[in-house]
C-alpha cells in the first residue's frame, strides 16, 4: 500500500537544497543520478555533485550527494533534505541523516512497518518494483528502469523541465532509438505517476535560472589527462590504484584522439602498465632522461613505493612528473575516501636532504592548467614535479571554467644544448652552475655522436658529472640544488591572496580542495561579523608571498584536511614560523570537508582565545 506525503513543518528551497541518492554499487544507478544532476544543470542552475562509494565492485553501499545551490556554491554542505533511499541495508542511517522537515522518497513496493519511518518527514512512497514488474519481463531491465523511473518522479515533484531529461537521454543514447525510447517510456512511467499521487512541485524544487554560463563539468582525473596531453607528454606507466587510475584512463582516451599520426595512423606515445608502482616510476624517469616527457599517476601507497626511485630523479636531476591523487591512509586505509595526507611524504620523498615541487590545483580547471605546466616546470628546473589533487576533485565531476587549448602553445624545456652548443666547443658541465640560479645545462642523448651526457647515476660527482667522494664537491651540489628551490620559488604557481571586505589581523592559509568550502565559509563568517584574509597556497617551494601573509597578521588559521596538520608542519619547518601563530583546522574522516566545519572552528579558536584573554586580564587586575 502506498503511503501518503506526510506534512510535518517541511522544508522549503528554490533551488537551493541537498539531496542524497542511497542505492546499491553495481546497480546502474550511477547513470541515472548523473542524469539528474545534468538535468538541473541544463536548467541554468548550480550543482555540485559528489560520489561516496565502496572499495569493492559490486553489492556494497554507495551513496550519490547532489548540492543545489542558489549562490553557486560548489562546496559539500552537509546534511540531506530529499533522501531517495533504494538499500534496505543502509535505510536506518539512511533515514537519520535526513534534516527535520526533509522528504524521503522510497520504493514502497513492500509495506514497511511504522516504526521505520521519523514523523518529523515528508513521506514519498512510490511502488517502483511493482511499476517495473508491471512494464518489464528481464531482470536486468527491471533493476535498471527502476532507476530511471526514480528520476522522472523526481522530475514531477521537483518541478525539473521533463523535456531537459529527454533531451539528455537522446544525447547519450544518441544511435541507439530503442534504449532512447525505453528510458523515455520508464521516465514518464515515474513522472506520471508523482504526478497523480502526490501535490507537484514539493517545498523543495528547481526554478529556471542564469547561473552556468560557459562553466564546463568535468572531474578532476580527466581534466589531469588532458592537461598531460596539452603538456607535451607522450609517455605514461603506471599501476593500477584508486583513485587515479582515471587519469591513466583520460589519458590514453585522448592520446587516442591527439597523439596519433594523421597520414599513417602510428601511435605517437606509449602507456606501459608496469608490474608495480617502482617499476611504473623507473620508466618514467628513464623516458624522462632520454628527452620524452613523461608521468605517473599514483596514490599514498604508491607515493610510498616509489621513494628510492625520487631521490635517484632528484639527484640525478631528471624531469618527471608525478599526479598524486591523495586518499586516506596510512596503508591501504580509506582507498574510496579523500584525504590530503601525502604532503610530507612528497615534499621530501627519499632519504637524505631532499625537497620537491609540489602543485596543488582546486578544481578541474587548475588539474589541467597547473598539470600542463607541472611538464614545462620539471623540464625547467630538472626536477621530479608532484601534482597533488585529492579524491574529491579527481573522482567528482565539478563545474569550472572552461579549458584554455592554444595550439600555438610552446613548451619550455629549460635549458637545452644543442649540437651546434658542442660542436662549437661550449663548456657543458653536467652539474656546473653557469647562471647562478642552481640550474645547469643538459643534454637528451644522442644530441651529439660524442659529446655531452650519455650515462647518468644517483652517486656523489663534482660539476663535471665525474665521480667523487670529495667533500666539497658533495657541497657544492647539495648548496645548487638548494639554490636550484630558491629559483623555483618564482617559478611555481604563485599563491592567490583574497583581502577582507574589512581590515582585520586574522588570516587563513589553505589549499587545494578546501577551496571552495573556505570560499563559503569566509561569506559565513562575515555575516557573522568576522572578517578574515584568506591565502590559497598553490605551490610547494613557498613562494615569499606566503611568509609576508603571515608576517601580517596576528593568528593564521591553516585549513586542511588530514589529522597531522602537514602544511602547518611544511611552514613552520620551511618559513621558520613560531608555531603558536598557526591554528590547525583539521577535517579527516573521509568525506570532503564542509563551510560549516571551516566556520564553526574558526570561531569556536576564536571565542575561546578571547574568553582566555579576558581571564588573564582579570587575574593580572
Amino acid at each position: 500500500m502506498n503511503q501518503p506525503i506526510q506534512t510535518p513543518a517541511a522544508i522549503h528551497g528554490c533551488n537551493d537544497f541537498v539531496i542524497k541518492f542511497a542505492n546499491v554499487n553495481g546497480s546502474g544507478s550511477a547513470s541515472a543520478n548523473e542524469l539528474f544532476a545534468r538535468a538541473i544543470i541544463r536548467m541554468g542552475v548550480t550543482v555540485a555533485p559528489r560520489n561516496i562509494f565502496p572499495s569493492n565492485i559490486q553489492g556494497m553501499p554507495t551513496w550519490y550527494e547532489l548540492r543545489v545551490s542558489s549562490e553557486g556554491w560548489l562546496g559539500r554542505r552537509g546534511g540531506c533534505d530529499l533522501m531517495v533511499a533504494m538499500n534496505p541495508q543502509t535505510w536506518d542511517r539512511d533515514i537519520a541523516e535526513i534534516s527535520p522537515g526533509g522528504y524521503l522518497l522510497y520504493d514502497s513496493t513492500k509495506n514497511l512497518p511504522r516504526s521505520k519511518f521519523r514523523d518529523d518527514l515528508n513521506i514519498i512512497g512510490i511502488p517502483l518494483t511493482e511499476l517495473c514488474n508491471r512494464e518489464y519481463t528481464d531482470a536486468r531491465q527491471r533493476q535498471l528502469f527502476k532507476n530511471i523511473m526514480y528520476v522522472g518522479a523526481l522530475a514531477a515533484l521537483l518541478d525539473i523541465d521533463l523535456q531537459e531529461v529527454e533531451r539528455l537521454i537522446g544525447e547519450q543514447y544518441r544511435g541507439k532509438e530503442q534504449l532512447i525510447d525505453a528510458n523515455r517510456k520508464a521516465l514518464k512511467i515515474g513522472c506520471d505517476y508523482a504526478q497523480a499521487n502526490f501535490t507537484c512541485p514539493l517545498g523543495l524544487r528547481i526554478e529556471r535560472a542564469d547561473m552556468i554560463g560557459d562553466r564546463i563539468i568535468i572531474d578532476g582525473n580527466s581534466a589531469c589527462g588532458l592537461g598531460a596531453v596539452y603538456g607535451g607528454a607522450t609517455v605514461a606507466a603506471w599501476y593500477p590504484i584508486t583513485p587515479s587510475t582515471s587519469v591513466i584512463e583520460a589519458f590514453s582516451s585522448y592520446c587516442r584522439k591527439y597523439r596519433v599520426d594523421p597520414d599513417n595512423g602510428a601511435s605517437r606515445y606509449a602507456i606501459v602498465q608496469a608490474e608495480d608502482e617502482l617499476a611504473s616510476i623507473g620508466m618514467v624517469i628513464g623516458a624522462g632522461w632520454n628527452g620524452a616527457r613523461a608521468f605517473t599517476a599514483t596514490s599514498g601507497p604508491g607515493i610510498s613505493l616509489m621513494q628510492e626511485f625520487f631521490g635517484l630523479a632528484y639527484f640525478a636531476e631528471i624531469p618527471a612528473v608525478i599526479y598524486d591523487v591523495q586518499r586516506g591512509g596510512p596503508s591501504t586505509g580509506m582507498p574510496t575516501r579523500t584525504q590530503q595526507s601525502d604532503l610530507l611524504s612528497c615534499a621530501y620523498a627519499s632519504h637524505g636532504d631532499t625537497r620537491h615541487v609540489l602543485i596543488f590545483p582546486e578544481d578541474p580547471y587548475e588539474c589541467f592548467t597547473l598539470g600542463a605546466q607541472a611538464f614545462d616546470l620539471a623540464e625547467r628546473l630538472q626536477t621530479p614535479v608532484f601534482v597533488l589533487l585529492d579524491l574529491d576533485i579527481g573522482m567528482n565531476e565539478r563545474l569550472c571554467k572552461p579549458f584554455d587549448w592554444n595550439d600555438d602553445y610552446k613548451y619550455d624545456r629549460g635549458k637545452l644544448m644543442t649540437e651546434a652548443d658542442l660542436e662549437a666547443g661550449k663548456d657543458f658541465g653536467r652539474y656546473l652552475d653557469v647562471d647562478g640560479d642552481g640550474i645547469p645545462w643538459r643534454t637528451i642523448p644522442g644530441t651529439h655522436p660524442t659529446r655531452g651526457a650519455f650515462f647518468t647515476r644517483g652517486t656523489t660527482r663534482n660539476a663535471y658529472a665525474k665521480y667523487s667522494e670529495t667533500g666539497a664537491d658533495y657541497v657544492y651540489n647539495m648548496e645548487r640544488l638548494r639554490r636550484k628551490l630558491d629559483t623555483a620559488k618564482k617559478l611555481v604557481p604563485a599563491p592567490i591572496l583574497r583581502t577582507a571586505s574589512l581590515p582585520t589581523t586574522i588570516g587563513v592559509i589553505h589549499y587545494g580542495s578546501t577551496s571552495a568550502a573556505m570560499e563559503e565559509a569566509t561569506a559565513q563568517l562575515e555575516q557573522c561579523n568576522l572578517h578574515v584574509d584568506t591565502l590559497r597556497v598553490r605551490a610547494f617551494p613557498f613562494s615569499d608571498e606566503v611568509a609576508d601573509f603571515i608576517e601580517r597578521h596576528e593568528r593564521i588559521f591553516v585549513v586542511e584536511q588530514n589529522e597531522s596538520a602537514q602544511l602547518r608542519t611544511l611552514l613552520i619547518n620551511e618559513c621558520e614560523i613560531d608555531p603558536k601563530k598557526l591554528l590547525r583546522v583539521l577535517h579527516y574522516d573521509g568525506t570532503p570537508i564542509t563551510a560549516r566545519f571551516i566556520a564553526d572552528s574558526i570561531t569556536r579558536a576564536l571565542s575561546a582565545a578571547d574568553a582566555s584573554s579576558q581571564q588573564t586580564r582579570k587575574v593580572a587586575s
